[in-house]
């Protein structure tokens, strides 16, 4: 593991100067930041975090038009969504050796999703894109800083750099190359207004989408009231660009809904101590090794 100075691990922003990060030495990190928007509202954001990936064209018919059947949402709601919060334990706590395992596993699923196998597909994709990668990272970034700001406020600029350093995470776990990650919290805002821009969502994946924020997947455990409940919910959390690009209606009386809503929430958030509120990914993590140890499959 890489240290810093005085022998503790080493944190973003530290001794390595920020061109010559290399995917290992991003794997050798410990983040300090990250973790304080791994807690349970990030959960409960999470299908409006979906939802903002699959905005983007490629990233929304690769999903949407996916063979791999193990990894849809759709067809097995309880195993993507381990999958998916296992990684995101890993990415933002496990060990280098943890973070390698969990890629060299996520690289094998995402050699499949490509749109030369796609007759479907009107837009060229490959799960393996480093661009596509780093859009999806971007969104994860930008839900845990809402997670974060929600809960603690507006983040110092000294802090909110090294949350934006550690984020990369979110993609070298993947196959991102660090240099790839926008360079400070300037930089990033350039990049994600451009990416605003590029939102088109089409019938088949909106179909897909509101699928998601409904629970549809889950229509037969949970009842109707529940599941509008949580559409209305997961669209109120999404920025406005990504509600145009859904193509849902949102009136004032909507926005005031869901504010009230989400008062509610954060107020039972800032109640709870970051170690019970962060609980559920430590026990997926716990997970992930008791898997690596046995040789089970992680995704």
């Amino acid at each position: 593991m890489r240290t810093a100075s005085d022998g503790s691990p080493a944190a973003f922003g530290g001794a390595i100067p920020s061109e010559r990060w290399t995917t290992s030495s991003v794997d050798d990190i410990v983040c300090v930041e990250l973790p304080r928007s791994s807690r349970l509202l990030a959960l409960t954001m999470g299908a409006a975090n979906v939802i903002m990936q699959l905005s983007n064209p490629a990233v929304g018919q690769g999903v949407a038009h996916s063979r791999v059947a193990s990894g849809r949402l759709d067809v097995h709601p309880i195993k993507r969504t381990r999958t998916t919060l296992s990684y995101l334990a890993v990415a933002v706590l496990g060990t280098a050796d943890e973070r390698r395992a969990y890629r060299r596993a996520v690289t094998r699923q995402h050699a499949q999703v490509r749109s030369d196998r796609d007759p479907r597909a009107s837009e060229e994709y490959s799960a393996l894109r480093i661009d596509l990668q780093k859009w999806v990272a971007a969104c994860l970034f930008v839900g845990s800083r809402d997670v974060l700001e929600l809960v603690e406020g507006p983040q110092p600029e000294p802090a909110a750099e090294r949350f934006l350093l550690e984020g990369r995470v979110f993609g070298t776990t993947l196959q991102m190359p660090p240099s790839a990650w926008p360079g400070g919290t300037g930089a990033f805002e350039e990049y994600w207004r451009s990416e605003l821009a590029r939102l088109r969502v089409d019938d088949e994946v909106r179909a897909y989408l509101l699928d998601v924020a409904r629970l549809e997947f889950a229509a037969a455990v949970l009842p109707e009231r529940m599941r509008a409940w949580h559409q209305r919910l997961t669209v109120g959390f999404l920025p406005a660009e990504f509600r145009r690009a859904l193509r849902v209606r949102w009136t004032d009386a909507d926005e005031a809904w869901f504010l009230r809503q989400r008062a509610v929430l954060v107020r039972v958030e800032r109640s709870l101590p970051l170690a019970v509120s962060g609980l559920v990914y430590r026990l997926l993590l716990s997970d992930v090794r008791r898997r690596i140890r046995r040789g089970q499959p992680l995704v």
